[in-house]
Parts: structure tokens; sequence; C-alpha cells
């Protein structure tokens, strides 16, 4: 028989908030893959969510590299010696897992704000970014692993800060000069030749970013749920994932993207840059090249960093695009404030379930999370955006704003 314990119905409940993060992380990022194919309509928008929603789940199962880095590389579980801290073995790892459970209530709350708002930000920072807020409110400033033993590029500043760093630059660099090249390569092509081939060369390129898409992001969540077993005593292997973790994980993401950020792929495909099919084709490439370069390495970069500095590439290496450089610029901020803000709301949340204790706190700050989700949810339905007109033509919400009167909600 099951024996339900205050640590079992814990460790539940983190399971559960861990999957119900995979599924915005799902949707907040359907538009890395899809949205220049839905902006340059080389698919139309439900055929589009659904074929990324099918190749994120075959993504989530060719890797466990990231997972291994989210379970080791975040949250100092062992002292220097090597023996484990006594913060984190008390009470059957009952302190691990209100840490995660309040890092990943602050991930979904800043995931559904900047879905509300249109703002393609980084889900993995969002995590990462609860994740450490918690742990420092916790366990303070020395129970984040910051860097790997000696030269070894590990903990936060290798695996998460640098790739953050670089991976947006380097997908804007290969962007730009790739879409230089197709235009000129293809310059004396008939232009009904150029619109096939390229319609042909963005569905396949897509689909190769949202294979990757899984194979990174997925593997997120499954990191997270594993160290939760660890901490409860169900696993003992830091290098490895349960398989019914990836089969969970690899569900609750392809769902997420089924169901469409369509605010957010509005952004991406009309907000940013006007885009044509060959634009869309580099972008793409240079998302999925950097992307599955990195998950086989283990970093657990951004993949909205990566697809929005490919989107700015393109726009850059086409001679004469336009470039909605105040759009960028919102994007930007919301970049520089994710991992913070999201820290803060991991610390609060902390904070509230460690000042209730027992079940009762993570059950308040699981009630805490879901309110809030609903209201940000009730918000958008003010202000639609979806498959009906996602491609309508791009207002600037700000200038819109200041010429028309407008009663509520956020585009």
């Amino acid at each position: 028989m099951l024996n339900v314990t205050p640590e079992f119905i814990l460790l539940a409940l983190v399971v559960i908030t861990a999957l119900a993060f995979d599924f915005t992380n799902g949707f907040h990022d359907t538009a890395n893959a899809m949205a220049t194919s839905i902006a340059t309509k080389a698919l139309t928008p439900k055929a589009a969510v659904t074929l990324s929603a099918i190749l994120n789940l075959v993504g989530a199962f060719l890797s466990v590299e990231v997972a291994i880095t989210v379970t080791n590389a975040v949250i100092r579980i062992q002292n220097p010696d090597g023996t484990p801290k006594p913060e984190l073995t008390a009470d059957s790892g009952h302190a691990l897992l209100l840490i995660l459970m309040a890092g990943l209530a602050g991930a979904i709350i800043w995931n559904i704000l900047t879905w509300l708002w249109g703002l393609p930000s980084s889900s993995s920072h969002a995590l990462f970014g609860g994740l450490i807020g918690a742990t420092v409110a916790s366990l303070g400033w020395g129970g984040v692993k910051w860097v790997g033993e000696g030269t070894k590029l590990d903990g936060v500043i290798g695996k998460v800060v640098l790739p953050a760093l670089l991976s947006p630059a380097i997908a804007l660099v290969v962007a730009m000069v790739g879409t230089a090249l197709v235009y000129r390569i293809t310059r004396d092509v008939a232009e009904r030749y150029q619109e096939n081939g390229f319609r042909w060369g963005q569905i396949g390129t897509a689909s190769l970013v949202s294979l990757a898409h899984g194979t990174n992001d997925a593997q997120k969540t499954m990191g997270v749920i594993t160290l939760a077993l660890i901490a409860s005593g169900n696993w003992t292997q830091t290098h490895d994932v349960p398989f019914w973790v990836k089969v969970a994980c690899a569900l609750a993401i392809a769902t997420g993207t089924y169901i469409g950020g369509w605010r957010i792929i509005r952004t991406m495909g009309k907000g940013l840059v006007e885009i044509s099919p060959p634009q869309g084709m580099a972008a793409e490439s240079s998302s999925a090249a950097v992307i599955l370069v990195s998950s086989q390495l283990g970093f657990a970069l951004s993949t909205t960093h990566v697809a929005t500095g490919s989107i700015l590439g393109t726009g850059v290496g086409r001679k004469g695009a336009t470039v909605r450089w105040r759009v960028a610029g919102r994007m930007g901020l919301a970049w520089l404030t994710t991992l913070p803000l999201a820290g803060l709301v991991g610390a609060g949340m902390w904070w509230i379930g460690h000042l209730i204790g027992g079940s009762t706190g993570a059950f308040i700050v699981f009630g805490l999370m879901c309110l809030a989700a609903l209201y940000m949810w009730w918000h958008s339905r003010h202000d639609r955006v979806g498959h009906h007109n996602v491609n309508d033509e791009w207002v600037d919400p700000e200038k819109a704003q200041q010429e028309v009167p407008v009663s509520g909600g956020v585009r």
C-alpha cells in the first residue's frame, strides 16, 4: 500500500509543478521554431504548432546531457569534502524539495506574465532564476554552484551565464552571413522557384529547430524532477534520468507546444523583422545548429535567445530590411530582468512556504502560483491573439495606445 507521508505529498507537488512548468515552456517557446514559417505562410498556424509538438516530443528522448546539467550544476548539494549538506538531508530532503517547489513557482509566474505581454523571454532563465533565488533564500549564496571544480567549465557561470551571453550573438552572426549568402546565391533564380524551394526549406529547418528545442528544453524539467527524486530518496543516480520522467516531460512540453503561444509567435514573426522565406530559412537553420551543438555539450542555453538572435541577424543580413529595434530593445530588457526577477519570486515563494512550514506551506505556495496563473490567463481574454489573427499587420502597442484609447488588456 502506498505510504502517503508529508514528504511524499511534497514530492508529488514538485513533480506536478515541474510538469506544469514544462507545459508553459512548450507554449512559451513554440515561436522559436515556427514564428517565421507562420509569418511567411510556409505553414498554416495550426499545421505549424502540430508539427512542432510532434518533433518536440521526439526530441525529448534524444539526449540527457542538459538534464544532467540541471541536476548537478545549479544547487550545491554537497560540501567541498563530498559530504552531503546537512540542510538538504534533514527531514528526508524536505528542504531541497521546498527549494525546487518555490523555484518552479517563480519560473511559471514569470513565464505566464511575459506571455501575457507577448515578450519572448527565456523560459530557461526563468527556471534557473527561480531555483537560484529559492536556493539563496534557503542556503545563502554558498548554496548555489556558481563555478565548477578546478578548471572545469561547470556550474551556473559555465553552463548557464556564458551560453546566455554568447549564443544569441553567435546565432545573429551565423544568420546574418547565411542570409547574405542565400540572397547572393539565388539572385538569378526565377522567383516562383525561389518561393517553392524556400517554402520547403523553411519547413525542414523549422522542424529541425523543434527537434532541437525538445532535445534542450524538455530536459531541464527532467533534471528538476530527477533532483527531487534524489532529495526524497527515490533515485540515486546523478547522471541518468528515470524513463517515466522522460516520457512525462516529453508529453508535457509537446502538449504545451500544441496549444501555441500565439502572442509570442506574433511578436517574433511580425514584430521584429518583416521576414521573407529566404530569411526564415536562414534564421531557422542558424537556430537549429546552435541549439543542437549546445545540447550535446550540456549547455542549458535559452532557445528563445538563439531564435531571436537569428531573426535579428536575418534583418541585418538582408539589404534594405526593416528591423524594429524598439521591439528588440523591449525584449532585451526582458532578457536582462528575467533571471533576477524570477529569482525574487522564487525567494519570496520559499519564504512563504518556510514560514508556514510542512505540507501546508507547500500547498500555499502551489495555490498562490495557481491563482496568479489564472488571473493572468483571465486578463489575456481582454485582448485575444490566436491562430486567426497571429499574422495581422503589426502595430506597435505603445504607439497604438498613444493614438487610440484602450479600455484594457495587453497585446
